[in-house]
């Protein structure tokens, strides 16, 4: 089962994270087999961290829980929530085989948060620019709850485009780039 995990910082958190980082990356190491994208978000600035994502396959909810409240800045306090949703993966590969590769151009986090029907569970025609792409859904995976993107756009507004804007409750986009040692 696939799981988008989203743990916003919390404000004024940033000499905490930057103390927990080799705990942060020995703690995804253990799940470097079963991530299928991660990396931070930023402030408009681009420099200050906002919040972590991992997108990850895991057995159960159970481990995917574990996975989400397990980990040292959650444990810290670096974290003031966390977004865990059932994910699909709907590009069937991992943010590795982006042929854009990690670098170069702007990369953003675009989530869609809904209710009601479904929308945008199809991928889009022009894929090329996508590096993640797939609905949140509840914890049976039966019901819709929104849409998560990681991708490489011009500009935030070229990244919200991604989705049919008006079938959203809210629609975030965040600066975004590949995570893990570098």
């Amino acid at each position: 089962m696939e799981y988008f995990c989203y743990h916003r910082d919390r404000p004024g958190s940033l000499t905490l994270r930057n103390e927990l980082v080799e705990e942060h990356w020995s703690y995804m190491d253990r799940y470097a087999k079963e991530l299928i994208a991660r990396g931070p978000t930023f402030a408009s600035d681009g420099e200050t961290p906002t919040g972590s994502v991992h997108i990850i396959d895991l057995p159960d909810p159970a481990a995917a829980r574990a996975f989400a409240f397990d980990e040292p800045n959650y444990q810290a306090g670096t974290y003031r929530d966390v977004l865990l949703r059932r994910w699909h993966n709907l590009l069937g590969r991992t943010m590795w085989d982006f042929a854009g590769g990690p670098s170069g151009g702007n990369r953003y986090l675009v989530l869609g948060l809904g209710s009601g029907p479904a929308v945008d569970v199809d991928v889009p025609p022009d894929r090329d620019e996508l590096i993640a792409y797939g609905p949140l859904l509840s914890d049976d995976g039966a019901t819709w709850l929104g849409t998560a993107v990681l991708l490489r756009a011009p500009d935030a507004e070229a990244a919200r485009a991604v989705l049919t804007t008006d079938r959203y409750a809210d629609i975030e986009v965040h600066d975004w780039e590949f995570g893990g040692r570098r």
